[in-house]
Order: structure tokens, then C-alpha cells, then sequence
């Protein structure tokens, strides 16, 4: 879904952020044994609170991804996978289906609990793309399940005058409203594509807590350069207003996510996020006797 020139408004960053600190991932498996790199991990939860994991999939052998993700549990956060390249079929115990392909969105509410599998539908090829996890307020946590599969062409899209290509996956971006949003969390999630040499302004709260993650090329952030597969943290003070992006010598893309922090409690047990320990025993207690449902 592209805006148009007339629409966009430009962000204005006065005082922009500067990098706290630079992140490596750290290789891992999931599922039946997918390999990924987990960008955001749990050390970092409070910090980038609400944001609670992001992995990073990335491989053109199918041995790395074949087997997906069977069937397995959730409650208390929500999903958002970022399809870059490849196919994924979803099904869950509430009785949602969809296929996510190249440059689509899943987001899926687990709230109360949900058991749901992701398998690849291909044999070959690339498999590209990224799994965020965010957090529910306490008072959503036992929500009902809901889920939305968002294609591509749905996506919000728009282009800087500088040629910086931006989908907005959540939240709001130069008058462009994304395709989710949420009051609790306020998340932005954009998928930035800069050309060499360009730059991207993004207006963002002081208080909300932000990081970038480069995929492709490599980046400047203040005085820091930011090269690929690295994720950027970026500082918290009351008199920065937003955050200054630029490209270095190569076509570059990046993620850019923020939110708003809950200041709340986290107890993670596993695929379990939720405000006590109490609540931990109760969730695998119904997982164990059957209450969260079979995948369909």
C-alpha cells in the first residue's frame, strides 16, 4: 500500500539519540531445531522493555529450516513475524490458519493461550526474516487469542525525498499510520531501506526505550557506526527527540523499533511471559492438563 508524496509529513529531530551500546546476536536453534541468530535477549528485557526477544532467520539451506516450528505454546505477549523471503504456515488452537510469504506480516496475541505451529511451505530456497516478541500489560495478558496475517501489498509504504524506502509495520512514521497499533505499548516498527549515502529522521517519546538492528550494509548513529548484524541500542535522555539514521557507502536496510514501557514485572518461563511466578505455575499447569487447546 504506497502514500503518496503529498501525504507524508517529514519528522523533525532536533536533538537526536545517540548509541548506548552495540549488540551481537547470539547464534541459536528453536522449534525442531530452525537456526537463528536471538538479537534481543532475555538479559536485555528490561531495558528494552516491552520488547522481550527478536530473532533474526536468515538461510538458503534448507537443513537450517526445514523442520519449522511444530506445535508449541504461548501465553501472556504477542508475536510479530517479518516474512522477508520464503513461506510459512501457521495454524493454531483458536482456529486461525494463514500463510505468510515474502514481505508480509503475522501478528498473532497469544493473551491467555495459544498452541500453534509455523511450518515452512518450501523445499528450497531462501528463508529470511525475523521474530519479535512483545510484551501484554497485565491486565491483557489473559486476553483472548487473536491473530492477523497482513500481506505485503497491505503494508503501509512510503518514500523519503532523500529515497529512503520505509514500511510501517506498527506505529506511525511521517503522517503514514502503520498497519497495527497499541495503546499500551505504542510499538514502531519500521523496515528501512536506505540508499548509500542517505539519511532517515524519526521523531521519537524520550521515554520510550529504542534500538536498531542492521541486516543489510551499515549504518551511522550519532558518532557510532553500526555495521551489519549488529543491534544499536539507543539512548534514553529526557532532551533527545528522535533519532537520526544514515547510510554509509552501500545500499543499506534496517530495522527501527521503539515502544512505550510498561514498568512492570516480567516472570518468563520458556514461551510464558507473565507478571509472577504464581502465574508461571498456573500457565504450565494448564498447558500440562490440556486447558490451552491442540493445534488445529
Amino acid at each position: 500500500m504506497t502514500t503518496t508524496a503529498t501525504q507524508i509529513r517529514p519528522e523533525t529531530v532536533t536533538r537526536p539519540r545517540e548509541v548506548e551500546r552495540l549488540v551481537v546476536g547470539r547464534p541459536t536453534s528453536d522449534g525442531a531445531g530452525v537456526k537463528l541468530t536471538r538479537v534481543l535477549t532475555q538479559p536485555l528485557q528490561r531495558r528494552l522493555d516491552p520488547f522481550l526477544m527478536l530473532d533474526a532467520f536468515g538461510s538458503d539451506n534448507p537443513d537450517d529450516y526445514i523442520a519449522g516450528f511444530p506445535d508449541h505454546p504461548h501465553r501472556g505477549f504477542e508475536t510479530v513475524t517479518y516474512m522477508i523471503a520464503g513461506r510459512m504456515r501457521h495454524r493454531d488452537s483458536a482456529g486461525h490458519e494463514g500463510l505468510l510469504q515474502n514481505g508480509g506480516v503475522q501478528w498473532m496475541t497469544a493473551g491467555r493461550g495459544v498452541i500453534h505451529s509455523e511450518i515452512p511451505e518450501q523445499e528450497d530456497g531462501v528463508m529470511e526474516g525475523f521474530q519479535l516478541w512483545l510484551n501484554l500489560p497485565a491486565r491483557d495478558k489473559m486476553s483472548a487469542p487473536w491473530y492477523r496475517d497482513i500481506a505485503a501489498a497491505e503494508l503501509p509504504v512510503f518514500t523519503t525525498e532523500d529515497g529512503v524506502a520505509v514500511t510501517v509495520i506498527a506505529g506511525g512514521s511521517h503522517g503514514v499510520e502503520g498497519a497495527v497499533t497499541r495503546d499500551a505499548t505504542a510499538p514502531l516498527y519500521l523496515d528501512l531501506h536506505l540508499p548509500a549515502g542517505a539519511r532517515f529522521s524519526q521523531a521519537l517519546p524520550s521515554a520510550h526505550n529504542a534500538f536498531v538492528y542492521v541486516y543489510r550494509g551499515a549504518v551511522r548513529i550519532g558518532e557510532t557506526q553500526v555495521p551489519v548484524q549488529r543491534m544499536a541500542i539507543l539512548a534514553n535522555a529526557a532532551e533527545r527527540d528522535g533519532v537520526v539514521i544514515e547510510a554509509l557507502e552501500a545500499d543499506t536496510r534496517v530495522l527501527l523499533i521503539a515502544g512505550q514501557p510498561l514498568g512492570e514485572p516480567i516472570a518468563q518461563y520458556g514461551p510464558f511471559v507473565m507478571n509472577t511466578e504464581q502465574e508461571i505455575y498456573e500457565a504450565l499447569a494448564d498447558f500440562r492438563e490440556g486447558r490451552l487447546g491442540t493445534a488445529a
